[in-house]
């Protein structure tokens, strides 16, 4: 049976990190409101309930064996990251304003779904510690699916947090020039995030 005394805590701690998802929606949070940041916010759980299913089913196996499919995936998702991470740093005034083109909650999603599709160390955590709980005595399968099913429901919890923080600050900061700065700190932490995927040798 999984001990999900120790595991419900630790895969929380690995759900809280703050990452470049939930950067985004703490970003969000604090320029859109509850609702778009929220839904925006959300984007993620097919990626994630994708690369869970590909852990399953043992590809993330075949990731870690072929260095070179890695790498490449891995070079994809830093690309990405950068890209994403310089429009905010580029656009940090309009977004700052809200621009209705800038916050539609499909793009949000969409934004957010790519960033979590293009990590391939999330196949990497799944990999390496949803094994530590699993138990002989067990299908394999059903723990993993099990284990997936909480982390997704924690993820939503995590989402929400990063959310009602941004709006927080949203509420005690409202300087223009404050959210101005806000999205170029994303902005950094995305692209730092991307290079540090690049030059990883992980």
């Amino acid at each position: 049976m999984i001990a999900w005394s120790i595991f419900i805590p630790a895969c929380f701690a690995l759900n809280c990190a703050p990452g470049p998802n939930n950067m985004l929606a703490f970003a969000n949070g604090a320029r859109l409101g509850f609702v778009r940041a929220m839904l925006g916010g959300l984007g993620r759980m097919p990626a994630f309930a994708l690369l869970i299913l590909v852990t399953i089913v043992g590809l993330g196996a075949v990731l870690a064996a072929s260095a070179t499919a890695f790498t490449i995936v891995k070079l994809a998702g830093a690309v990405y990251l950068v890209y994403v991470g310089i429009q905010f740093w580029r656009k940090a005034r309009a977004l700052a304003a809200a621009q209705s083109q800038d916050s539609a909650v499909a793009l949000l999603m969409r934004r957010d779904f790519l960033i979590a599709i293009s990590n391939p160390k999330a196949i990497a955590v799944f990999t390496a510690f949803f094994p530590q709980f699993i138990t002989a005595a067990q299908p394999a399968w059903s723990q993993l699916a099990a284990m997936g099913a909480v982390f997704l429901v924690l993820e939503v919890v995590a989402v929400l947090l990063y959310v009602v923080a941004g709006m927080a600050l949203g509420k005690v900061l409202r300087s223009g020039s404050v959210f101005v700065h806000l999205n170029r700190l994303v902005g950094g932490v995305l692209v730092a995030s991307g290079l540090s995927m690049a030059l990883s040798r992980q």
